[in-house]
């Protein structure tokens, strides 16, 4: 599997509160899924707002992003609880976008904010593997502070518990 790229067998769901996509990502975790299967994407006044003040999350630490003049900073080891979407293993905030990354797919979007523009993100998640319509639909859920969560399922039966949570992004790929 192509860790910098969406995996066209995957999950995508939309969560509206933190409540939720706490509950979902939980769950995955139960389900046997880790930080490497679990990509969770939002805007970085979504993540200030909901896991900046909470007290299950410490940041141990940051380390400059090096390459693509992005500037931009990995969270090393955001972590704690298990279910705090924040915790995902490396977290990357791509500055000139406002968004904040986490899971497998972090690294094939370091050089995405270097010389970012209105479409920048679009044409970030379009290189990450979307199609343009999903990258527009994606970008809007961010903007308005959503959380989004992508996970391939394992099997069948965790597909279909998969599918029962948040709101269905873009269903026809």
């Amino acid at each position: 599997m192509n860790t910098t790229k969406f995996s066209e067998n995957r999950i995508d769901r939309v969560f509206h509160n933190v409540e939720q996509a706490n509950a979902y990502y939980d769950d995955l975790i139960d389900l046997g899924y880790n930080n490497d299967n679990i990509t969770v994407l939002m805007s970085k006044e979504t993540k200030d707002k909901f896991y900046a003040t909470n007290p299950h999350i410490e940041k141990t630490g940051d380390a400059a992003l090096k390459g693509a003049g992005t500037g931009g900073l990995i969270g090393g080891a955001i972590g704690a609880v298990a279910g705090a979407v924040a915790a995902i293993g490396t977290s990357l905030l791509i500055p000139g976008l406002g968004l904040v990354i986490a899971g497998p797919l972090a690294a094939g979007f370091a050089g995405a904010g270097a010389g970012a523009t209105g479409g920048a993100i679009i044409g970030a998640l379009t290189n990450a593997g979307l199609s343009h319509d999903v990258a527009t639909e994606y970008k809007d859920y961010i903007e308005k502070g959503k959380i989004i969560i992508s996970v391939e399922p394992k099997n069948k039966s965790h597909h279909t518990t998969i599918s029962s949570y948040g709101d269905v992004i873009y269903p026809i790929y």
